[in-house]
C-alpha cells in the first residue's frame, strides 16, 4: 500500500497503488483502473478524474451510467454539456415522467424568464443550472 510522500512507481498493483499506471481497488495515478480509480484517466466503477469511463463518475469529461462533469454522456448525469444532446436541450429532473416536462422542471436561457416562471409558481429567486436558469432560489429535491 502506498504511503503519503512515497514516489509513484511506473506501474503499480495493489489495494491502494500509487503509480503512473495504477491497477487495484483504490488506484491513484495518471491512468487508474479499478473499483474507485482516481487519476487523469479513470476506468472503473466509481471514477474521479479528468477523463472517466465508469458507472458513477465525477470529472471534466465523463461517460457512464450516473455521472457529473463539464461534458458528460450517460444514462443519468449532471453538468453544463451533455454529449450528443441538442444545444437547446432543457434540463430535466430524473423524477419526472419520460417525455413530460412540467413548468417548474424547466431551465430557461435567461434569468428574467426564470424569474417570471418563479412568480407564477409562487416562489422567489432563481438559480443557475449550467448555462441556463431555473425558477426558485433553491433546486427542488
Amino acid at each position: 500500500m502506498a504511503q503519503c510522500g512515497d514516489k509513484p512507481k511506473r506501474i503499480a498493483f495493489g489495494v491502494a497503488p500509487l503509480g503512473i499506471i495504477s491497477i487495484g481497488i483504490v488506484p491513484m495515478g495518471v491512468v487508474s483502473i479499478g473499483v474507485v480509480p482516481m487519476g487523469v484517466i479513470s476506468l472503473g466503477v466509481v471514477g474521479m478524474g479528468v477523463l472517466n469511463a465508469c458507472v458513477v463518475g465525477m470529472g471534466v469529461l465523463v461517460a457512464g451510467v450516473n455521472v457529473m462533469g463539464v461534458w458528460w454522456a450517460g444514462v443519468e448525469g449532471m453538468g453544463p454539456r451533455r454529449l450528443g444532446a441538442p444545444a437547446a436541450a432543457l434540463h430535466q429532473h430524473h423524477h419526472s415522467s419520460p417525455g413530460q416536462l412540467l413548468p417548474n422542471l424547466m431551465a430557461y436561457p435567461t434569468r428574467q424568464q426564470a424569474l417570471e416562471q418563479a412568480r407564477q409558481l409562487g416562489c422567489s429567486g432563481v438559480h443557475a443550472m449550467g448555462s441556463r436558469w431555473m425558477p426558485c432560489s433553491e433546486h427542488p429535491q
